[in-house]
């Protein structure tokens, strides 16, 4: 049995740093606080899936943990996506390491600092990373983050690149309703090109994909980052891609019934409005409900590019009004 991180807070010793194979090393995990590993679902609380595609190894990672900073009611998600030749390593790297220093952030700080709270707990294991160097090569490799907490009423989301957090919500028919919480940071969003540009980068799309921007260094054609931030991705750091996330708090309300956080592969094919039917179509078997985000998302892969390789798909789901 892999153990969890003690995450409910006190002592140094509770917040300390553990190994990078805290969390193992399985794409998609789930935590209760009784620090057991449960799988990929727990019925009436969430669940989590990620599918490898065709490109090779499955670089996603994602994180779903019940119980997060103690009391019973809160919880952690986390969808992290890699890039690079070692952004399957990178990912997992984030996707362990984050938890525990943010929840010592989270005790250093007020709550209502979070945007404090993230960027220094980015920033952190963007040097954790970085000090891997010798071992682990990420001038050219990283990953992308979304994360979500929720303590009580109160959420907080921070987003880095291009993975994304929607809140789903029921009006008074019973209807899904999707609101989109995150902004797709993207080298072709003006304020991230802007950035990038003021520190010297370039912001250019290939001839043979002119839909898509990226970031390259300034007299060199490589390496072509398709997003604006990162973990990671050392060689564009001093080219204005960053390893801040923009963070938003919202407050849960009696419409609101699944927050979803899944990897660039969903939303590539999938609207807001699709992912938030069929997840949704999963109220009475919330369980199941990634496992049907990732399965619709993948299908429409398929349909959509059946010649094209399918990136890999990573769905975090927590029910919400509901507790522990």
């Amino acid at each position: 049995m892999v153990r969890c991180l003690c995450l409910s807070g006190g002592s140094s010793e509770r917040n300390k740093i553990h190994e990078i194979n805290d969390y193992g090393q399985e794409n998609a995990v789930l935590y209760s606080e009784d620090d057991v590993v449960l799988g990929t679902s727990l019925e009436g609380f969430g669940s989590v899936c990620s599918l490898p595609g065709t490109k090779g190894f499955n670089q996603d990672s994602a994180i779903l943990h019940l119980g997060y900073g103690g009391g019973g009611g809160g919880a952690l998600c986390g969808v992290f996506d890699g890039h690079g030749d070692n952004g399957h390593c990178v990912s997992k790297i984030a996707r362990n390491q984050l938890p525990a220093v943010l929840l010592g952030n989270m005790n250093t700080w007020p709550t209502r600092q979070w945007k404090r709270i993230c960027h220094d707990t980015f920033s952190a294991v963007d040097k954790k990373i970085l000090n891997l160097k010798k071992t682990l090569d990420c001038s050219c490799s990283g990953t992308t983050a979304v994360l979500a907490v929720t303590r009580g009423e109160e959420l907080m989301v921070a987003n880095l690149g291009d993975s994304r957090a929607v809140l789903i919500r029921a009006n008074e028919k019973g209807e899904a309703k999707a609101l989109q919480l995150t902004n797709d940071l993207k080298p072709s969003v003006p304020s991230e090109a802007e950035r990038i540009r003021k520190r010297n980068g370039r912001v250019l799309a290939l001839e043979a994909e002119p839909h898509i921007q990226r970031v390259w260094l300034p007299f060199q054609d490589y390496p072509g980052l398709a997003m604006s931030r990162a973990l990671g991705d050392f060689v564009l750091k001093n080219y204005g891609v960053i390893e801040f996330p923009d963070v938003s708090t919202h407050r849960i309300t009696h419409h609101d019934r699944f927050l979803v956080l899944a990897s660039d592969g969903v939303w590539d094919v999938l609207s807001n409005e699709e992912v938030a039917k069929v997840v949704m179509g999963k109220e009475r078997d919330d369980g199941a409900a990634a496992n049907a985000g990732a399965e619709a998302a993948a299908e429409a892969w398929r349909l959509k590019f059946p010649a094209a390789k399918v990136d890999d798909i990573s769905v975090v789901c927590l029910s919400l009004n509901k507790r522990l």
